[in-house]
């Protein structure tokens, strides 16, 4: 057996172990777990979740309402570290980075400003961003009711539909991980390419600046 199937089985046995001691709020656990610590996948503990609703150890409502509240509690953790963090930190941080200039930070914050809402909810529909997406909210401090109500809609979606892919596949609710696993890959690259673009357009600006200063 392979080192990922491995990690599976022990991912599905931890969660299935929980939810067999805690019911339906074990499995919000297990997802406020995921938010805080991306590694864990939601992607298996929510189908698996409702393929122990369709066995009959958990009722199929319990589990949609836990798991989303799981989400939202996740959720609220991290944008409350986003609030202690705030924004001089933040900048406090950035300017201790290389590469990173405050107009980076500040177009960011601008960037939130006009996006922060359709961000938050769509995020939740993304693999990694949706546990990351809270720390800016929380540190641009939107308002939390806002915050509160955008991560329980986009969350009870993202939810709903592997919960009851979990229920309606069955004992097959694995094969629900494969192509999740797929579209978070294809996110992982995507992010690691725009880095690698940034960086690269980042350090050439810094090589003119410095040709253009040598030649003054």
């Amino acid at each position: 057996m392979d080192a990922g199937a491995e990690n599976l089985n022990a991912i599905a046995a931890w969660a299935v172990s929980l939810m067999e001691t805690l019911g339906g709020f074990g499995a919000g656990v297990a997802i406020a777990l995921e938010n805080l610590f991306p590694p864990l996948p939601s992607e298996i503990i929510l189908p698996l979740a409702g393929f122990t609703a369709a066995k009959g150890t958990l009722g199929l409502v319990e589990v949609l309402i836990w798991t989303t509240v799981g989400s939202v509690v996740g959720a609220l953790a991290l944008y409350g570290v986003g609030a202690w963090l705030g924004r001089r930190r933040m900048y406090a941080i950035a300017e201790r980075l290389p590469l990173i200039k405050t107009e980076d930070v500040e177009r960011t914050e601008a960037w939130f400003d006009r996006h922060g809402s359709k961000a938050v909810f769509f995020g939740r529909m993304i693999p990694i961003f949706r546990s990351l997406i809270s720390i800016p909210a929380g540190i641009e401090r939107m308002p939390l009711v806002r915050f509160t109500l955008l991560t329980l809609a986009g969350s009870a979606i993202w939810n709903t539909i592997f919960v009851l892919a979990g229920f309606y596949l069955g004992a097959n609710w694995h094969i629900i991980e494969q192509y999740a696993g797929v579209f978070q890959k294809i996110v992982i690259a995507l992010v690691i390419v725009a880095v690698v673009v940034w960086i690269f357009l980042r350090v050439r600006q810094m090589r003119r600046n410095r040709a253009s200063v040598a030649a003054d």
